[in-house]
Formats: C-alpha cells, structure tokens, sequence
C-alpha cells in the first residue's frame, strides 16, 4: 500500500528534511511541495490525497486555518517547533504530533500509524453492510440515490457530478469522501472518475465505457480495475 501526500511548510529546511524522508520511504508517493497554506489549498482543490505533512505556523494562512478550509480532510501529520499546540491538534484529531527537527525514526513511525489507520479504513469499505444507498441533497431535501442506480461519479472542482441511470445529480463534496462511503462495486478508475463495476460495457486499452459514456482510465488505477474483474 502507498499513501499519497503532501509536504506543506513555509521553512526551507524543514520542507528539504520531509521531502528527503517522504522519497526515501517506499510506502509514500510524495505528489507535491508546498510552501504555505494557500498554495497547498489550490493544489488539494484538484488533487485527492491520503496524507498531509502539515506545518503549523506559517504566514497568511496556519495549519488549523488550511484544515478549517478543507471540505474533506485526509489524515494529518502536523510538524512544529513547539508543543502548546497539541490540544488544538486533538480537536482535529490528526494522525500525529512530530516535533521538529524530526528524527528518522519518529518519522517512521507516524509513517506507520498512518498506513494503519488507512488499512482500517479500507477494510471498513470493503465490507458488505447494509447501507444500500446514498442520500443527495437537491432542493431543499434529501433524495434517496440507489447503488445500483448509479452509472458514474465525475470530479467537478468543489462538487462532483452523480449519474445515474434516470437522473443525474451535482453534490458538494469530494472524489475522495464518496470512495469513504460507497460500497465494494465502486472502483475510482481516474483522478476525476468514479464506476460502478458492473455497469461497464466495455474496456479498451486506455478507457472503458459505462452507459453511452466514455471514461479514461489512469495508469495508476488500470492494475486494480483489471484486478476486480472476472476475466477469462
């Protein structure tokens, strides 16, 4: 399993240091250094990630400020110089606490904790219950979406667009927080693409249709796609 993340620190040194041990550890696909909070805002508005490398204090925007602007929050790891702050990081309830300068070994272990609580959190999906459906809101109420009735999900920024097989809805929510509560059926086969697997057609090389629509499929997401399909 690799975890996606993301460095986000306004001191030089510090972002070298993480960067350096995010590289070196084969369980994190390190996908961006940021230099503040709004700069890592912009980037997480288009790019879905598992963890943040997360310092606290920087200018314009802290660390608390950023969480307190995300829609959806992906597990956290705060770096800081000082301590007082870990009340605050319990009321966000981050994955952990690292003291700067961080140590190699400190590192891995949060490493750790976070590949832990992420497994947890796929074995949770990955188990048949009984939700059966999704709730939308749409004027004013919350419409009752089927599973079964959901062709595809597309990433539209802030929102995401849910089509099913009469109607199609737009929500206000995140690629990666649908993944957190739809079922086993459900593969994301593209950074803006979401399928029901037994609503495919067909698969080509590089793409694969559901209904009349044509989808791509990422390289990342191809292994996995033909992983959960019974082939002959």
């Amino acid at each position: 399993m690799q975890l996606k993340c993301i460095v986000v620190d306004d001191d030089i040194m510090s972002r070298k240091s993480l960067q350096r041990l995010c590289e070196q550890h084969e369980s994190l696909d390190l996908v961006a250094v940021c230099e503040d909070a709004t700069q890592a805002l912009e980037l997480l508005s288009k790019e879905d990630v598992d963890l943040i490398w997360l310092d606290v204090e920087m200018p314009v925007l802290s660390g608390f400020d950023l969480l307190e602007r995300l829609p959806t929050t992906p597990q956290v790891i705060l770096t800081t110089t000082k301590t007082e702050y870990a009340f605050d990081a319990f009321q966000y309830q981050v994955t952990d606490y690292l003291k700067k300068p961080i140590t190699q070994i400190r590192f891995k272990m949060a490493v750790e904790k976070a590949l832990e609580l992420e497994a947890r959190s796929k074995s949770v999906r990955a188990q048949p219950g009984d939700q059966k459906a999704i709730y939308v809101k749409a004027e004013g109420r919350y419409i009752r979406v089927p599973y079964d009735s959901i062709l595809y999900i597309e990433n539209m920024g802030d929102y995401v667009k849910i089509v099913t097989t009469n109607q199609t809805f737009v929500a206000y929510t995140t690629m990666k927080s649908l993944e957190e509560k739809l079922g086993s059926q459900f593969l994301r086969v593209h950074r803006s693409y979401i399928i029901h697997l037994e609503k495919i057609v067909d698969i080509e090389e590089s793409n694969l249709v559901v209904s009349t629509k044509v989808i791509p499929i990422s390289r990342a997401n191809k292994a996995e796609l033909m992983n959960r399909l019974n082939l002959l």
